[in-house]
């Protein structure tokens, strides 16, 4: 039997397991959840017991095997060792990370593994099956070469644990040749293209992200988890610090809001601008509208947030992503992916003569035309100066 509790470290909560193993040791494994102590102590229980639920179906397992005289994983299949590794994985990753797992392993490795090789078992796994997979994928599916570098991360990495585990004697995954990878090219929207759209979008839900995302350069999670106490009006600065994303978890759609951007550099302040900023206010006005016209059928949960629809809900994530190609369809405008208008942004920077470096720390990324060890902070009087170099495209 599986025991377990909870313990706080380092400001967040810790799973911690106690039981016997199948050689009458005592383990008491722990991992971190990742959750910030404060509020979060449910959700900590809930991960706690998913893990002792797992662990116990697994030390049932190590127990049989070694009642019937075989070594754990002799005779398990490689599929079941998949679902059992992506199950542990589960409580200790990012919910993001964890649906990218799920999502490659639950849908695509094994049933392609349960189809053509049902009885495989994880001891005699070798590269060719691997490699048969990938040529299977790239030739019958007609997946990309990216996307299978990405399944071979997942597929390695799994039986990384197995060999680290000792229930293999090497990761056959190392042996196996990925295809090159291949770079995607946009093609961003110059200038005239960008005085088109934004008179375009004026007036329509999708303006303030088309905005952000144009002018600011912003990230489509930091568009939608844009707050209002991220706006100091005074100082005339935004700050870029909460996100929010959306995940498939275990079938289902899941928004996840956390107070940390994607990279440390991806935290930042930038100038507000006087056309944003009479836009910011023209949206309160709305949103203080709604509030009292709705009363009681008005969602006060997001509140904090700066986009949100007529009724007081927050933009999807999703939406952004779906509704723009369509948007610009239906306009006749040339097509491109919502995440394309951030690289517009840092065209029009880089061609107005903003250094990449300045760049950098504008869009807050990590490595822009240039590597991230040479990164330096722009001062702010320079990020006003980046600012009033693509005002004159802004929607007046």
């Amino acid at each position: 039997m599986v025991a377990g509790h909870l313990r706080q470290k380092d400001g967040y909560w810790h799973l911690v397991l106690s039981f016997i193993d199948e050689n009458g040791n005592k383990k008491t494994p722990s991992k971190s959840t990742k959750l910030p102590i404060k509020n979060n102590k449910r959700k900590a229980e809930e991960m706690l017991q998913t893990w002792r639920k797992e662990m116990n179906e697994e030390l049932q397992e190590r127990i049989l095997a070694k009642k019937s005289g075989r070594e754990y994983g002799d005779n398990i299949r490689f599929t079941k060792y998949l679902m059992d590794w992506l199950k542990m994985m589960k409580p200790s990753v990012e919910p993001t990370t964890y649906s990218a797992y799920d999502l490659t392993i639950r849908r695509r490795i094994v049933p392609y593994f349960d189809e053509n090789y049902p009885k495989l078992l994880l001891k005699d796994v070798t590269p060719k099956h691997i490699q048969d997979y990938y040529t299977y994928e790239l030739e019958e599916m007609g997946v990309s070469a990216n996307t299978v570098i990405h399944r071979h991360a997942n597929i390695r990495k799994a039986l990384q644990y197995a060999y680290k585990t000792d229930l293999i004697k090497s990761n056959p995954a190392d042996k196996v040749q990925r295809p090159k990878k291949t770079q995607f090219e946009s093609v961003p929207y110059n200038g005239e293209e960008l005085e088109k759209l934004f008179a375009a979008v004026k007036g329509t839900d999708l303006e303030l992200g088309v905005i952000l995302a144009a002018f600011y350069g912003l990230r489509r999670s930091e568009v939608v988890g844009l707050k209002w106490d991220a706006v100091d009006f005074d100082r005339k600065v935004i700050t870029i610090r909460h996100t929010v994303t959306q995940t498939l978890v275990d079938g289902k759609y899941v928004e996840v809001a956390r107070d940390r951007t994607k990279t440390k550099s991806s935290h930042r302040s930038l100038p507000l601008v006087p056309p944003f900023e009479a836009l910011l206010m023209e949206l309160k006005r709305k949103q203080k509208e709604n509030r009292e016209l709705c009363r009681s059928s008005y969602c006060e949960d997001y509140r904090d947030y700066i986009y949100v629809n007529p009724m007081g809900y927050r933009i999807k994530p999703g939406y952004l992503t779906q509704a723009f190609p369509e948007f610009l369809e239906k306009h006749g405008m040339r097509r491109i992916r919502f995440h394309d208008l951030r690289h517009s942004c840092a065209t029009l920077l880089y061609a107005n003569g903003v250094a990449l470096k300045d760049i950098q720390e504008w869009l807050g990324h990590s490595d822009i035309g240039t590597t991230s060890n040479i990164y330096t902070h722009l001062d702010y009087s320079a990020k006003i100066a980046a600012a009033n170099k693509i005002l004159g495209y802004f929607p007046q």
